[in-house]
């Protein structure tokens, strides 16, 4: 009987642990608004950078619409070489998938940036110039629409560990903010102490114009 049990735990366990993995590789395929950057030898038609459109789905010059359902963004290439023999003889492809993130904030070049996805998120970073000195980098992090997807510590691992773009499943339209430190006044004491001593001089002097 305990071995009939241990047998279904386990079961179940791989069973969760399965389906986690599966959603995973799934945060990690194609959606909307990501960009596809395809070069093929030869051919000045279909090359250039395309927009995944719903489905998701590449649409392409004179072919149409090449399906991407459950193509992870890391094989893209070997997709579409599969898919364009079909239409071209023995095609040369160069395929990369990017998204568009915004970074912004306490950073020397702020923008809108196409990145591959399997680029080392601190390398993002640098295509906006880094953070600037005034940046409070450990508060740095990662937004979509209204709410937070990381940030803190487990992001500032994910930066050290040389996560990418992929592995931190970003979407298009996701932004890294870097926000501004405290900013310090170094002549705020001195102002501090001439109020003070202004504060001071004025009771002073109200005090000798009220005496008879």
């Amino acid at each position: 009987m305990r071995t009939t049990i241990r047998t279904i735990f386990s079961a179940l366990a791989l069973l969760t642990a399965g389906a986690a993995l599966a959603a995973q590789e799934a945060k990690k395929q194609f959606q909307p608004g990501d960009v596809i950057r395809l070069e093929i030898e030869g051919d000045t038609v279909l090359s250039g950078t395309h927009t995944v459109g719903p489905g998701p789905a590449l649409t392409l010059p004179v072919i149409g619409a090449i399906p991407l359902t459950g193509v992870p963004r890391t094989g893209i290439e070997a997709h579409l070489r599969q898919q364009l023999a079909k239409y071209l003889k023995d095609p040369v492809i160069h395929a990369q998938s990017l998204i568009r993130l915004s970074i912004v904030g306490e950073v020397a070049r702020p923008g809108i940036y196409a990145v591959p996805t399997d680029l080392v998120l601190a390398d993002a970073l640098m295509l906006a110039g880094g953070p600037t000195q005034a940046a409070q980098f450990a508060a740095t992090r990662i937004e979509r629409g209204r709410g937070q997807v990381v940030g803190g510590d487990r992001l500032q691992q994910a930066l050290a560990g040389g996560l990418t773009v992929d592995d931190l499943n970003l979407r298009a339209g996701d932004r890294i903010y870097v926000p501004p430190g405290v900013r310090r006044d170094p002549e705020a004491k001195w102002r501090i102490a001439g109020l003070v001593v202004t504060a001071a001089a004025t009771v002073f002097t109200i005090i000798r114009l009220s005496k008879p």
